[in-house]
């Protein structure tokens, strides 16, 4: 069994190191951390865990991995995440993980290192195996990490056929799929696939712009306009409130009329842009029932962390709202 003095001869320093590094106490140097998490990666390193489960005791805390709360949607879930867990008796650890892979990797060691009871992730980074090898209750949010873990879901490809069919009933028939689409497995791709689907039973022309959700607003517009000034469209799905906002910036830029030259609808209903974009139609997913659902999937895996599960896919279901930029009326 892989000891802390192991870890601290691969990382080339102290076993002081490694535990102020593990229970992320006083200053460490950056490259001092990637160095212990890179070590504990490799010789598969799991403080504490084997004390944890001979214990028996309990933290009351819950980390929270997601990619950012900068993004209103994600801030908006996370602080009722927190409410609920508040409620159940639960204090948070909050990770923006950002779309990185080793900081998200280091937030899942840190976690793990400090005795968290549970776990639940909203991350981008499909890639990491660490999720499978923590011993910790987990529940996911939209991405699928490993087969006992359990996912909660809106209905994103649902979503995508009902903001491509608003548009085509108020008359648009150039309808572009507009943000991230590329990466197979994360939400906006299933939104992808219902935007096609939807397109192909309508007779249309599927059109998709990437955009990646990675990239700075500046980049997203210089994309944006590209497509409104050199293409024929009259509709845009966009994959993302933010990015539906950024079209209408554009649009207003471009001197075209929304939703007369161009129907726009978005994807995510955060209260904070319905308020900012009160005229922008979009597909409103249920917070509130995706919090109160995870906390209490996390709260069965806590209780009975060995039992299989019964069932490891939750999709809620999600809502139109309709708005001046995708209809006249």
């Amino acid at each position: 069994m892989t000891k802390l003095i192991d870890v601290a001869r691969k990382a080339g320093c102290s076993p002081t190191t490694v535990s102020r590094v593990i229970n992320n106490y006083g200053y460490i140097s950056e490259k001092t951390r990637k160095k212990v998490f890179q070590a504990m990666a490799e010789l598969h390193y799991q403080p504490n865990s084997a004390a944890r489960s001979l214990q028996g005791k309990k933290t009351q805390l819950v980390g929270l991995i997601f990619p950012t709360v900068s993004n209103p949607f994600f801030g908006e879930l996370v602080s009722k995440i927190e409410n609920q867990l508040f409620t159940a008796g639960y204090k948070t650890i909050l990770c923006n993980a950002e779309e990185k892979i080793e900081k998200e990797r280091s937030y899942l060691q840190m976690l793990t290192a400090n005795k968290v009871d549970g776990i639940i992730a909203g991350a981008h980074n499909l890639e990491i195996a660490e999720y499978q090898e923590t011993g910790l209750p987990i529940v996911s949010f939209d991405r699928k990490l490993s087969d006992n873990i359990p996912i909660v879901s809106s209905d994103n490809y649902l979503g995508g056929e009902l903001a491509t069919q608003e548009l085509y009933d108020n008359g648009a028939r150039k309808i572009y799929f507009v943000g991230t689409a590329t990466v197979t497995g994360q939400p906006t791709d299933r939104r992808l696939q219902g935007y096609k689907n939807k397109i192909k039973q309508l007779g249309l022309e599927p059109r998709v712009q990437p955009i990646s959700s990675g990239e700075k607003a500046e980049i997203k517009e210089m994309a944006i306009q590209n497509l409104l000034s050199t293409k024929v469209v009259d509709g845009i799905v966009a994959s993302d409130d933010l990015t539906a906002s950024l079209c209408l910036t554009v649009a207003e830029r471009l001197s075209l009329s929304v939703p007369q030259d161009l129907k726009i609808i978005g994807f995510d209903g955060s209260q904070v842009v319905r308020t900012l974009r009160p005229d922008l139609s979009t597909i409103v997913q249920p917070t509130q029932a995706i919090a109160q659902l995870l906390v209490k999937l996390l709260e069965e895996r806590i209780a009975h962390p060995h039992e299989p599960l019964t069932q490891d896919t939750y999709t809620l279901p999600v809502e139109l709202l309709r708005r001046k930029s995708s209809s006249h009326q």
